[in-house]
């Protein structure tokens, strides 16, 4: 790789970090060209987009990128990586935990979701537990409307009650 190519492949990562506010770093060697082939696919369908990086290359990158912080993400970047980007927080870490049910691997090295730093193996369990921004939203809008159900379906049954009192003093 030229000076030049690898110039603009730093380029590309750093658009791609500033876009993202979500993604993983994941070991997805000694995976067989079917099994890498599986797992794109199945990214593809969650919507994550899998790459496979240089190391060297992406921590020129992130060292580029000012205004986030990837503290200790940098220390992880050692043997084969691949870059998993994501719109939804858990998504990779349910595509990596189901993926391993068939595979050894992807070994997750790190995440960086919203500002926030996960490093290690033993963090995919309790990163597909993470709620998404739509998830928790949707739970925010059933606790506010439960209160207002409730008064409202209390409105109709007091109406009915009350048209059924004044109908009836009204045949008197």
């Amino acid at each position: 790789m030229t000076s030049k190519e690898k110039s603009q492949y730093v380029d590309e990562l750093v658009a791609e970090l500033n876009e993202a506010g979500v993604f993983y770093l994941a070991d997805t060697s000694e995976l067989t060209v079917e099994s890498v082939n599986a797992l794109r696919r199945t990214c593809f369908k969650n919507n994550i987009k899998l790459r496979v990086v240089k190391n060297t290359l992406l921590k020129k990158a992130m060292e580029q990128i000012t205004d986030k912080n990837f503290g200790e993400l940098t220390s992880v970047l050692a043997g084969p990586t691949s870059i998993m980007y994501s719109e939804i927080g858990n998504a990779p870490a349910k595509v990596i935990k189901d993926f391993r049910k068939k595979h050894s691997k992807p070994i997750l090295k790190g995440a960086f979701i919203e500002e926030a730093i996960f490093i290690g193996d033993n963090q995919v369990d309790f990163l597909t537990s993470i709620k998404s921004k739509e998830e928790l939203l949707g739970d925010i809008i059933m606790l506010l409307q439960s209160p207002a159900k409730n008064v409202v379906s209390g409105l109709q049954s007091g109406g009915n009650k009350l048209s059924g009192i004044l109908k009836t003093l009204s045949e008197k």
